[in-house]
């Protein structure tokens, strides 16, 4: 597989001879769908807690009589039949979302999202990128000069200070080093930059 290299203004300069099993890989739904979906779910910290019965402070008085009121019979106002009554099935504050993944599985969803991107012309490549004063102003004029329609995300093999620092007020960009790549990253934006660098690391982790 060969991926296109830009320059400074946008325009294919060259091609990059990349790993089939990385870039070449075919559309796999189900799996990116679970490995996105499994991310998330990690990412929940489970901490949300709802009411029971027990938990409802309220007299635990008979609201009124079983009989003679014409009313429907009722035994406490903390009834989850009520308003402001307990839930049946709260969720306790220990609730855990996690799921498991693979080893295996993620890599190749991994895999397949990049396959995809490159597939619908979303992934490029650049020779390097760096800043040498970490002003936002110049870097987003680099950024635009690229030609890029929409969200931008931007892989490079290591982070540097003032890539960060002039990229952090640019809610439309985000610069991320190649071991902070997650699946939802890669498709929530709309094109994906990577150093040659970052591609190399890619393959040695994933291919």
């Amino acid at each position: 597989m060969d991926l296109r290299i830009i320059d400074d203004q946008g325009k294919p300069s060259a091609t990059l001879a990349a790993s089939d099993a990385l870039f070449a890989r075919y559309y796999n739904e189900a799996l990116i769908h679970q490995v996105v979906t499994a991310y998330q779910a990690n990412g929940r910290q489970g901490t949300r807690a709802q009411k029971g019965r027990a938990d409802i402070n309220k007299s635990h008085k008979k609201p009124w009589a079983q009989k003679g009121t014409g009313r429907a019979r009722a035994g406490q106002a903390n009834s989850p039949l009520w308003r402001g009554g307990g839930r049946i099935f709260p969720s306790s504050p220990d609730e855990n979302f996690t799921q498991k993944v693979n080893r295996k599985m993620y890599r190749a969803g991994i895999a397949s999202i990049l396959s995809q991107l490159v597939r619908e012309e979303r992934l490029s490549v650049i020779e390097a990128l760096a800043l040498d004063t970490p002003k936002t102003k110049q870097f987003a004029q680099k950024i635009k000069g690229f030609g890029f329609e929409g969200t931008l995300l931007l892989v490079i093999d290591k982070l540097e200070e003032n890539l960060l620092l002039a990229s952090r007020n640019l809610p439309d960009v985000l610069v991320l080093e190649t071991r902070e790549v997650d699946p939802v990253s890669l498709v929530r934006f709309r094109n994906v930059l990577m150093t040659k660098a970052a591609v190399a690391q890619f393959e040695e982790a994933l291919a």
